[in-house]
């Protein structure tokens, strides 16, 4: 067997294999592309911003200041007292401020954003 010929046979024998490899690397291209596209749009549809919302549907507004909410409050039919539960602290320096700080899981005021390590104590 000539070189020419066993070079032409390495050719032929490693054809197969390199047409594989391109078809799993522009499969893994093609693949991650689409699934960066997918996962932005599911992203932007899912949420207007990340963040969790108060029982009451409102959260702190960090860029305006403030508080906003994301649903109405439920129409009452006779004006009600403000009662303990309305007490809600922005963080933990207003619950120390209030002197409410450290503030378990069922007391008023209590919130998850307060919890940092979630054992059921806020502000501790």
């Amino acid at each position: 067997m000539s070189l020419r010929e066993w070079g032409d046979r390495q050719r032929e024998g490693r054809g197969w294999l390199i047409r594989l490899e391109f078809g799993l690397v522009a499969t893994l291209v093609f693949g991650s592309l689409a699934l960066a596209v997918a996962s932005f749009v599911w992203a932007v549809a899912a949420s207007a911003h990340p963040g969790g919302l108060a029982a009451d549907g409102c959260h702190n507004d960090r860029k305006n200041g403030g508080r906003h909410c994301h649903r109405a409050p439920a129409p009452q039919s006779e004006p009600r007292q403000a009662s303990r539960a309305d007490v809600y602290y922005a963080n933990c320096t207003a619950a120390r401020a209030a002197g409410a700080a450290p503030i378990r899981r069922g007391d008023p005021g209590y919130a998850r954003h307060l919890d940092r390590d979630g054992d059921g104590v806020g502000c501790e």
